[in-house]
């Protein structure tokens, strides 16, 4: 019999993921690939205007042409939906949120925003048809920028007051932070803007909706990260029991956030379906998604910070203006307010304030993206202590090393409400400037500028914390927020001892079939290749809370560890009965219940689950088979976090800026599969450096989108990319018994300060001390010319 100490360990261990053959074979099938005969082509008609009001509609010509089935108008579809689209956190009693319905009726409140449906045969069909479709509007003064609307003096929604959808505050004692920065020795102030980003998932947004013959049931199929949220939301709004429908969410090619949400295109394919009872589908166009798809970030930033002569910060006070943009969708008022008790960083702060303004603007809505809150936070605050640093004349990394929580203080009771599960902030920055070589950086750094090099060096350094695993539920009850932060899964042992897991997560790049087939197989001894993972189906996985905010493991895979603990458990009740011993003389150990001290007293799990499916020599009153679920509801958050640092040369004559090296190091707990969490975080850092050097979403002063197309829109690839050097250090979170906090934000979080911080670095002898985000070689260029002009 195998010893214990000599079983082979599965997590941890690097191991290919078992989704990748069939996603690079081109076997898996995505939405738009499914073949639904029958399926009739949604077209949208989008307004061309952000503000406008709504003259006239003539759908008669589109009506009449080849292969058009029908169209319909807004006030054509009002009987459809049992209220407004959704938006799941209201994250306060007196939040403005105008009604949101797929079709706009009397007016147009962003570019993009649908007016008219027309549903044909094919999809030229229903293109050509569109095109056909005459909508006079009458044009209205749009509310674009932030600080504008603010101030009221142009309205976003003609029925509104004002541009203010909330307010919100976390101000835990104000006394305290007024009498940081009376009695401060030096305060800095900066303002910082986050450019709004354009989601590009690989995959476009697709959906079907495929009703029944008989009619009244509806499997949907969509390209979503939320099957269960997505099918409770669809019932609540059409006015369908959720008995009724079937929410699937196939291969999906990514979503960053995007997918995150109900979207009008899927209730608008229920609705048709529905009414003309055959399947509805829809793809978007890549220019159509820039528009109609949401959009992330959208922020203006003020942060102070108060600190001693020594560079201990007492106080950070933060007030935000967050774009709502037109509307609100699912969770868009909650996306600022997930950073808003992180704006004082890995930092041992004594006073924290901060406000949030939520302002509507004639822009594309807003809503999660990859972070969401949490890198806007630590942009924040990572630039801010920059700013600290140069004010007291002090190295970034020094200004840091003054002002981490202490290890020792962990758990550690954050001034904003929050209890840092674990972490070694001090034991992480030195691995990530030791990796780097920092002094002799800091050493070419001096010599070039000696030199006149006009390929000048800069060094960003950047601390993150994030918080992960959203929970408990009650918690998010707290703030409002309008679903549980649990997760569900059933662990079942098939007759043949093979085993099926069931998730409620639902992955869309992440790996889950993979890491979650390596949790059980750990667990009971077994080979990976015998579990099957299923998820993304609510027939086959009724409960569920998705995938989004790196939850996915601390939650979900926590659920599956724990069903298969308790699988264990009901296997050793058998064995203990049919091998006549108490349960507390059972050992589990590869794969048998073997008695303690005696390990040729053996059962194999195999002949368990054989027996417990036949049911012929079971203990009285225990139920045949070998299956557990749970749903898992965390106590608490779980707490990456990390050292990013990078590397930039700045061409002086030019103002490029190209990113030479990057280092990182994370700290994101027990790893399940190394080469999961390398991925996630080379996606993270690159999606995060696409901020700082790239993307950004560009409106001229009447509210078109100018850059709608890949062509007119940056998205880095691997040529602008170094090779990431990754490191980890590990701290393992208490509060699951994986000791797993969460990466799939990670990357993301901790690069876009360090690079603009390496980019001012680079430029700081010239009396640079910001760049705003993308740092692009004009905006770089113009900085430098102001410089030497002074």
């Amino acid at each position: 019999m195998t010893d214990p100490a000599q079983q082979e360990q599965i997590i941890g261990k690097r191991r290919i993921r078992r989704e990748d053959p069939k996603l690079l074979s081109g076997e898996n099938r995505f939405a738009d690939d499914l073949v639904v005969p029958g399926a009739l082509h949604l077209v949208v008609v989008r307004s061309p205007h952000a503000h406008a009001r709504i003259q006239r509609i003539d759908v008669n010509a589109a009506k009449s042409m080849p292969g058009v089935v029908g169209v319909f108008t807004g006030k054509d579809l009002e009987s459809e939906w049992a209220g407004p689209m959704p938006c799941a956190w209201p994250v306060t009693a007196e939040m403005k949120n105008p009604a949101h319905y797929p079709l706009a009726v009397e007016y147009v409140h962003y570019a993009g925003e649908g007016v008219v449906a027309v549903v044909a045969r094919s999809q030229v069909e229903a293109v050509d048809a569109a095109g056909a479709v005459i909508v006079d509007y009458e044009e209205l003064p749009p509310v674009l920028e932030l600080e504008e609307a603010v101030n009221d003096t142009t309205l976003a929604h003609e029925e509104l007051e004002s541009n203010t959808s909330f307010v919100w505050a976390l101000e835990p004692n104000p006394d305290a932070v007024d009498a940081a920065f009376r009695d401060a020795a030096v305060t800095v102030s900066e303002r910082f803007v986050q450019q709004r980003l354009i989601p590009a998932a690989m995959e476009p947004r697709a959906m079907v909706v495929v009703p029944s013959p008989m009619g009244g049931d509806y499997t949907v199929y969509s390209s979503t990260q939320i099957p269960h949220v997505l099918r409770v939301m669809l019932a609540l709004t059409a006015g369908i029991s959720e008995t009724k429908l079937r929410v699937i969410a196939p291969s999906v090619g990514g979503g960053f956030g995007s997918k995150l949400d109900v979207y009008a295109e899927e209730l608008l394919c229920l609705a048709l379906a529905r009414r003309m009872r055959q399947p509805v589908r829809f793809t978007e166009e890549r220019g159509e998604g820039t528009m109609a798809t949401i959009h992330g970030r959208g922020q203006v930033q003020h942060i102070e910070l108060a600190a001693n002569a020594d560079g201990k910060v007492t106080a950070v006070r933060v007030k935000l203006l967050a774009d709502m943009g037109a509307y609100l969708q699912l969770v868009t008022p909650g996306v600022p307010l997930l950073g808003a008790f992180l704006y004082h960083g890995v930092y041992d702060v004594g006073a924290y304030s901060f406000t949030c303004t939520g302002l509507f603007t004639n822009k594309t809505p807003t809503d999660a993206y990859r972070g969401a809150g949490r890198p806007e936070a630590t942009y924040a605050i990572e630039r801010a202590m920059d700013s600290l640093a140069r004010r007291l004349e002090l190295d970034p990394a020094e200004i840091r090393r003054r002002n981490f929580i202490a290890a020792e203080k962990f758990p550690y009771q954050s001034v904003a409400g929050l209890v840092f599960d674990s972490g070694s902030y001090h034991a992480n920055l030195e691995k990530a400037l030791d990796n780097a070589g920092y002094l002799d950086l800091r050493r070419e750094q001096e010599q070039r500028r000696a030199a006149g090099n006009p390929r000048r060096l800069g060094i960003g350094v950047s601390c993150y914390v994030e918080m992960c695993g959203l929970a408990p539920s009650r918690v998010l009850a707290s703030l409002n927020y309008g679903a549980g932060g649990w997760e569900a899964a059933t662990v079942r042992i098939l007759p043949t001892s093979k085993v099926q897991v069931v998730t409620g997560t639902a992955p869309h790049g992440q790996g889950h079939e993979t890491s979650w087939s390596m949790i059980v197989a750990d667990k009971l001894g077994i080979s990976p290749d015998d579990v099957e993972v299923l998820h993304s189906d609510t027939a086959i996985a009724p409960y569920g809370m998705d995938t989004y905010g790196s939850r996915s493991l601390s939650v979900g895979g926590t659920a599956v560890y724990l069903a298969t603990e308790r699988v264990i458990e009901k296997a050793m009740k058998i064995a203990a009965h049919q091998m006549e011993v108490a349960e507390e003389d059972l050992e589990y150990v590869g794969a048998s219940f073997r008695v303690k001290g005696s390990p040729e007293q053996q059962l194999p799990l195999a002949a368990i689950a054989f027996e417990a499916f036949t049911a012929h020599n079971l203990p009285d009153g225990l139920e045949p088979n070998l299956e557990a679920s749970i749903s898992w509801d965390p106590p608490n958050f779980t707490f990456p976090n990390g050292t990013h640092i990078a590397v930039v040369e700045v061409d002086e004559e030019t103002g490029h800026v190209q990113l030479v090296r990057y280092i990182a190091v994370d700290d994101c707990g027990n790893q399940i599969n190394p080469l999961i969490v390398e991925g996630q975080v080379h996606g993270g850092i690159t999606q995060g450096v696409a901020q700082a050097l790239y993307e950004e979403a560009l409106y001229d002063s009447s509210g078109q989108l100018l850059n709608a197309s890949l062509a007119d829109y940056l998205v880095p690839s691997a040529c602008e990319m170094p090779s990431f050097e990754l490191d980890s250090t590990v701290t393992p979170s208490p509060t699951n018994p994986l000791g797993v906090k969460g990466v799939g934000e990670a990357g993301t979080i901790g690069s876009a300060p360090a690079v603009i911080n390496a980019v001012v670095d680079a430029l700081s002898d010239l009396g640079v001390t910001d760049c705003p985000m993308p740092a692009t070689p004009e905006r770089v260029y113009q900085l430098i010319k102001q410089a030497s002009s002074k």
